[in-house]
């Protein structure tokens, strides 16, 4: 279970994802969540139920007072037809208004983006996004997590072989 911030509070997430962003971990340094409702079309919600979700090249941006989830690909729903929705549209993300004044000031800080995480389906079956204010990683940073992953192992490894 994680702890997810939203409306000020956090809460514990146990609903298995639709869609994860597996990448951003690699990609960014995750300094803050957040959990935001998304707005969809009824196709996209089907959609999404079949689990037909990528957020790879996703991000969120700020358009005045709202936030606008890009490039996030929801693949269309067979038996919607001809009306249907497009797959990369632009799709508003719900927060409250404190959380959007807070986060507009955050992300104008040099670095620092807005990543979707996840996709998922609360306990009311409303369709969330956990996004994360996340600073980019450079090369060094990268290599230097590794070395860390590497130091763990081998600390693991040697516990456990001690413990026989």
């Amino acid at each position: 279970m994680e702890l997810v911030r939203w409306g000020g509070l956090c809460y514990k997430r146990s609903m298995p994802s639709v869609a994860t962003n597996r990448k951003a971990y690699a990609d960014y340094e995750i300094l803050e969540k957040f959990e935001a409702g998304i707005q969809l079309m009824g196709s996209e919600v089907k959609s999404l139920r079949q689990g037909n979700a990528n957020l790879r090249d996703s991000f969120a941006i700020v358009k005045g007072n709202e936030l606008f989830l890009l490039n996030c690909h929801i693949g269309p729903y067979k038996e919607a037809g001809p009306r249907g929705h497009a797959p990369t549209r632009s799709r508003r993300l719900l927060l409250h208004r404190e959380e959007i004044r807070r986060l507009i000031g955050k992300a104008q800080q040099k670095g620092l983006t807005l990543v979707p995480l996840s996709i998922y389906f609360n306990k009311r079956n409303l369709a969330k996004v956990e996004l994360a204010l996340a600073k980019g990683k450079t090369h060094a940073d990268r290599r230097q997590d590794i070395k860390r992953r590497d130091v763990q192992r081998e600390i693991s490894r040697a516990l456990k072989q001690r413990n026989r």
